[in-house]
């Protein structure tokens, strides 16, 4: 009995845990069967500071996930790429062969993701990328990796805010300064950098290449080393494109030991460095004070963002852009596999589904078109001050810099392009406040401007050298004014002359090659020249002008011109009214009128005429008759005087009408060219189609005047300064025409992109607005030695419009006293 019961007993026990255990077997089958599995794979560089931030956002966000899904559960696996592409390769076959994964996302360089991209073009699986290439169309992309999803930051975006901040504040030239990274697109990034500084005028005057930080063995030194050849270059913007952290620490300590964050300096820095300054300690931050920099702008006031920014300050950090945005990669596939119903095996449907996601992330919203992700970059302009930063103004690609997020809103809604705000305000490196800084070095005691001085003008109003080196004429005149303007503006500028008596081609090679700094001379802008310098903006215009010495005019009716047609014509009209009035008066009562009527009409017409000579010896007894003569006689002295002084006037006048450049060809004469005018003889060779044969070479003034009275050159090409200086000192002896060619003007050269070109051609323009220019102008050019109205090329002969009131009160006199008589007769 008791056997039996014991027996029973443990039959029930047997069968009791057999049951338990099948029980718990189904229900472990059935929650397998309700929940779907997804493995993800993860390729990033673990040992940097940003591949902790987005690692640590990754598996917050799928905890999350899995906390609250009752039908999915996400596994993240982990691998290491280290920064080296290859071994992100490796890393994602060993994920699609051993792990099954069904989506990879790659946090690395674009390398790095093509690689990937192609294991997952061969696996058919989605590959996330948080890299792209600035300037590769993404139609391309999407054609040859199929399965690749791009949620990378617009670098484009990130360029043109930086280039626009140049912009802003007219910086011409810049320093671009990157860590070399043979796995990322320097050369792109570069040429995108360089093309939107063009835009704006401005330009990359120097690329300093630092090798990766891993490769050195002496960072610190190499960097001093390689920033102290930044040193003698003019630019003092610095533009930090790529950069990893130990770089930037050993950058901006060195760069600030040796002065190159002065008050004259601006550094800027791209997004990726930006991104970790929220994990840099206080020196490091207190080296930057006063750099600028971008960042992706997103919301921190969601529930969202403030549970993310507790969970990541458990871990003494803070979540960054980059880390929001890895964030938001596990949230794409956590809501790609809610809408898949349980078909997330098939991976065309899976990668449909990410691709057609569209929802407001952390980082932005999360929209993809063309496989890339798609959305109006807002970024945000960070100033570093007090051993932290402080986020300034928003940017948008369309509208540009904004104090806030609605003001852009706002611009957008009323599709207003013009409205120009201004950054800041900006705590600048040294402490600068008040207005941006230069931007580039001004000249000290220790490194003067020096300024090259040409000696062999063509005429010394210009230029002149007096012992001991001392230099004066209206262009040393004028660049004394200018360097008194730019002194008030930014304090002493020390210069130094250097006279040279060589071309001015050959000596434009010394700021070429930048043995000098400027060229400061009556200079001509030229197209061919501009290539290679900077001019400022011309002090005077300049075209082509053609002098020829002055010859009389040899026509045999030269008498007959001082007077016109008409003038004549009236004269003789008046001149028989008035004997006619003269007979009337006195024939009847004066005996020298008298006699036959031949004889009174010979002798009045001998009378009204010989007036016009000298004293007349009939007597006049009539007081109507005196009165008459009055009239007449003051009419005669007037026309007599004006005859005689316009017969002088064009006894010397020029015969310009008939000489020109046509004269001179057909003719075959010989023509003078200043020999420094090398680009003159060009172009009348060129242009003209003179025979070089014709063109001689004269040397200044002296030469010129030698060579015109010895008949050796019978016309002179000159540009128009030079020919004002000429005529104003020769007015009677020749005369000049007008070529249709025009020059740029005269102007002082810089090196190409030189900013003092910009500082002095708005003083040359302030000088011109003030009237300092046309005083210097006055004084040396054109001193008033003769007035454009009597260096005039021709006399024209005296019209009647000028006299003919004196004409009508003579003929109204004569008329009156003819009528008085007349009527005492009666």
């Amino acid at each position: 009995m008791n056997f039996q019961t014991q027996t029973s007993k443990a039959v029930s026990n047997v069968l009791l845990r057999h049951s338990l255990t099948i029980f718990v077997l189904l229900i472990g089958a059935q929650v397998a069967y309700s929940f779907q599995n997804t493995i993800v794979g993860v390729v990033i560089d673990v040992n940097s500071k940003t591949g902790e931030q987005q690692r640590m956002a990754m598996q917050i966000a799928a905890q999350r996930f899995n906390n609250y899904s009752q039908n999915h559960y996400i596994n993240l696996f982990f691998r290491d790429s280290g920064g080296i592409p290859l071994q992100a390769a490796s890393s994602a076959e060993e994920l699609i062969i051993k792990k099954k994964v069904e989506v990879i996302l790659v946090m690395g360089t674009w390398q790095e993701a093509t690689l990937v991209a192609d294991q997952g073009n061969s696996a058919q699986i989605p590959i996330i990328s948080f890299s792209s290439p600035p300037m590769t169309p993404p139609a391309s992309m999407q054609h040859r990796w199929p399965f690749l999803i791009q949620m990378a930051k617009d670098q484009a975006a990130q360029i043109n805010c930086i280039a626009d901040i140049i912009h802003e504040f007219n910086w011409r030239k810049v320093i671009a300064i990157y860590e070399d990274n043979p796995y990322s697109g320097d050369s792109e990034m570069l040429s995108l950098f360089s093309e939107a500084l063009q835009k704006g005028d401005s330009q990359i005057e120097k690329r300093l290449v630092l090798p990766s930080f891993t490769s050195l063995s002496d960072p610190k030194g190499f960097v001093l080393t390689e920033l102290l050849k930044l040193l003698p270059l003019q630019s003092r913007v610095f533009v930090v494109l790529q950069a990893t952290f130990p770089m930037i620490t050993h950058l901006f300590r060195e760069a600030k030991k040796i002065g190159l964050l002065g008050k004259d300096s601006a550094w800027i820095m791209n997004e990726g460095i930006t991104s970790m300054l929220d994990f840099a300690n206080k020196s490091v931050l207190s080296s930057m004070e006063g750099a600028l920099g971008i960042k992706t702008y997103y919301s921190t006031s969601s529930l969202s963002y403030k549970q993310l920014q507790e969970d990541f300050q458990t871990e003494h950090a803070k979540p960054g852009s980059d880390a929001l945005q890895a964030y938001d990669s596990v949230t794409l596939i956590t809501k790609a596999l809610e809408r898949m119903n349980g078909k997330s095996s098939n991976s065309r449907v899976f990668l449909e589904k990410l691709l057609s996601s569209d929802f407001n992330g952390l980082s932005g919203n999360i929209r993809f078109k063309d496989g890339h992700l798609f959305n109006t970059p807002v970024l945000r302009v960070i100033n570093v001050v007090n051993k932290e930063y402080k986020e300034l103004d928003f940017w948008t690609p369309k509208f540009k810099f904004g104090k806030s997020l609605k003001i852009l809103k706002d611009r957008e809604t009323k599709d207003d392009y013009a409205t120009n705000i201004s950054l800041g305000p900006v705590v600048w490196p040294g402490g600068l406040t008040s207005a941006g800084p230069k931007g580039w070095k001004l000249p000290t005691n220790a490194e003067p401007l020096k300024v090259a001085i040409p000696i062999n003008p063509a005429f010394e109003n210009f230029l002149k050298e007096g012992p001991p080196k001392k230099y004066d004429g209206f262009c040393i005149r004028l660049f004394l004014e200018i360097i008194k303007i730019l002194s008030d503006k930014y304090g002493d500028i020390p210069y130094e002359f250097e006279s040279f008596n060589e071309s001015y081609d050959k000596l434009l090679l010394n700021v070429i090659t930048k043995s000098h700094d400027a060229i400061v001379g009556d200079l001509t802008i030229l197209a061919n020249r501009s290539k290679d310098v900077s001019f400022t903006q011309p002090y005077t215009d300049s075209s082509l002008s053609v002098i020829f010495p002055i010859e009389t005019e040899g026509s045999m009716w030269l008498f007959m011109k001082p007077f016109s047609w008409e003038m004549w014509l009236a004269t003789i009209c008046i001149l028989i009214y008035t004997m006619f009035t003269l007979w009337f008066l006195e024939h009847e009562f004066n005996p020298d009128f008298g006699g036959p009527l031949e004889n009174q009409i010979s002798t009045t017409l001998w009378f009204a005429f010989s007036s016009l000579f000298f004293a007349h010896r009939e007597r006049i007894r009539s007081n109507s008759a005196r009165v008459a003569v009055g009239a007449w006689l003051f009419l005669v002295f007037v026309i007599n005087s004006s005859y005689t002084a316009n017969l002088s006037s064009m006894l010397t006048v020029k015969r310009w009408s008939r000489r020109d450049i046509e004269w001179l060809k057909q003719n075959k004469l010989s023509v003078g060219c200043e020999n420094q005018s090398s680009f003159v003889k060009n172009y009348m060779i060129d242009v003209y189609k003179f025979h070089p044969n014709q063109i001689i070479n004269v040397h200044g003034e002296h030469d010129i005047i030698d060579k015109f009275k010895s008949k050796k050159m019978h016309a002179l090409f000159f540009e128009s300064p030079y020919e004002r200086v000429f005529l104003n000192k020769y007015p009677r002896d020749y005369t000049a025409i007008t070529a249709a060619y025009k020059f740029g003007g005269l102007g002082f050269a810089f090196q190409k992109g030189s900013p003092m070109a910009k500082e002095f051609s708005e003083a040359i323009l302030e000088l011109a607005e003030n009237g300092k220019l046309k005083s210097l102008e006055e004084q040396w050019l054109t001193p008033p030695q003769c007035s454009n109205s009597n260096c005039s090329p021709e006399t024209e002969g005296l019209a009647l419009s000028n006299f003919w009131i004196l004409y009508v009160m003579c003929a109204f006199i004569c008329t009156i006293c003819v009528v008085l008589s007349a009527s005492s007769q009666t």
